[in-house]
């Protein structure tokens, strides 16, 4: 049994009551949260040689980032002007047809390196080669669920056998912290048939999918056009919709899309920073909550963010959704917390997102005197929690996570990821884009539509 305490510290649990310890102390056994409670531990605790103690004095203990529409990714910073359909065409595509096992497993490794850095603890990962990506994710300890980017053959991407194969290979590896699900491009890639088929595989397998529904105008436009349906509605007649489905970016939606969604209880991944810097828009967010559907939030591929800062995403989801209304009570810090935290990992069926005694221990723990990023705090613990949620959504960014701890295990600590070197990753990725950007060139030739 492995135990660790983490003491005199401040806890923003995020859990049904809205729990609060200033200070306060968090005991871990295991991949378990045992036991939250105000104050410290024993002497005789603090002291045992069996326990790893981490000082939480001004610090802050809260649930790890829920990253739910995420993407693997080697070409942050290139084709960075470009629309979606040509960034597509351009970047995307042709970097992931340039993959092999050895690459993918680099970029995942540099990916979930850069995400656990800035406290993210667990990746809803559509890309390529699976079973690279799963070995990345064992290596570093990140929790993740990974699915294909299934597309009809002439696109050459993957293939629904493809992503039949990663399920059955490597679903449930590391005591069920790695997970397979279904994948779907979007249907600017695919037609009626794969997407039923993508539909009936999931429920083969007992599995969920993971899955682009409406980002563009103009992907609703030209699908209306050629089958008389939006994305959403073909989603649903495919059986693709549901509990167990997450529909990434819905930013062009119907009333009747958003009731399909409400109606089967699929969750939504609120992705602003990638859906503004590709010139896509702005989800109807606050409909969405209207009607009852989960939102979580992800940063979707690095190179649609630049970042994978769940910090900065939290606030540019707030502001923007503020700005648009003209309406400054919108997402509200306490709100925007659980649809990065809490709400993600409802929608993945995962036991994490709150400070939870019987919950998984995905916890990170936040410097306060990080850059004078939490300046000033009060003392008082009502007015601290407020402040503190104020700081987190609006006033820091992940540079401030100093440990994080995914399944109960220390993945990071004092800022550094302890199962990478990281100075020699960062050189492996540099060396791995010049070969993949000139490989780019010859990829190129295949449409997105």
């Amino acid at each position: 049994m492995t135990r660790t305490i983490i003491y005199n510290t401040t806890i923003l649990t995020l859990d049904e009551d809205d729990s609060f310890y200033y200070p306060g102390t968090v005991e871990i056994e295991d991949d378990r949260i045992t036991k939250v409670y105000s104050g410290n531990p024993s002497e005789e605790l603090l002291a045992a040689s069996f326990v790893t103690l981490l000082d939480g004095t001004d610090k802050l203990v809260m649930p790890g980032f829920v990253d739910l529409h995420f993407h693997t990714s080697v070409a942050k910073g290139f084709g960075d002007e470009l629309p979606l359909k040509e960034y597509l065409d351009e970047v995307w595509y042709p970097s992931v047809r340039a993959l092999n096992k050895e690459r993918a497993f680099t970029g995942a490794m540099h990916s979930y390196c850069t995400a656990i850095k800035s406290g993210t603890t667990t990746v809803n990962d559509m890309y390529r080669f699976v079973g690279s990506l799963a070995d990345a994710a064992s290596k570093i300890g990140i929790r993740a669920v990974l699915s294909n980017e299934v597309a009809l053959a002439e696109h050459k991407l993957d293939l629904i056998e493809d992503n039949e194969i990663s399920f059955l290979e490597n679903n449930g590896r590391d005591s069920d912290r790695i997970r397979v699900w279904m994948g779907h491009e979007w249907m600017c890639t695919s037609d009626l048939d794969l997407m039923a088929q993508v539909g009936q595989m999931k429920k083969k397998l007992g599995t969920g999918l993971h899955i682009h529904l409406c980002e563009s105008e103009q992907e609703v436009e030209d699908v209306q056009a050629k089958y008389g349906k939006t994305p959403m509605e073909i989603a649903y007649e495919s059986g693709c919709l549901g509990p167990d489905t997450i529909a990434a970016h819905c930013v062009h939606l119907t009333d009747n899309d958003i009731a399909l969604l409400a109606k089967t209880g699929t969750s939504v991944s609120y992705d602003p920073g990638s859906n503004a810097k590709l010139g896509n828009g702005i989800a109807r967010l606050p409909d969405l909550q209207a009607a009852g559907v989960n939102v979580g939030m992800g940063i979707d591929a690095f190179e649609c963010e630049n970042s994978p800062d769940m910090f900065e995403l939290m606030k540019f989801g707030s502001l923007i959704q503020r700005a648009l209304h003209k309406d400054a009570s919108l997402g509200k810090p306490h709100n925007i917390l659980r649809m990065a935290t809490k709400n993600g990992a409802k929608a993945l069926g995962i036991d994490t997102g709150v400070i939870q005694p019987g919950k998984k221990a995905d916890v990170i723990v936040v410097d306060l005197t990080k850059n004078q990023m939490f300046t000033p705090l009060l003392k008082e613990p009502k007015k601290r929690k407020t402040m503190l949620e104020s700081h987190l959504v609006f006033g820091c960014n992940g540079s401030a996570v100093q440990h994080s701890i995914i399944d109960g295990k220390l993945v990071m600590k004092d800022f550094q990821v302890l199962a990478v070197d990281e100075e020699k990753l960062r050189k492996e990725m540099d060396a791995m884009f010049e070969v993949i950007s000139e490989e780019m060139k010859s990829l190129r030739v295949i449409s997105s539509t």
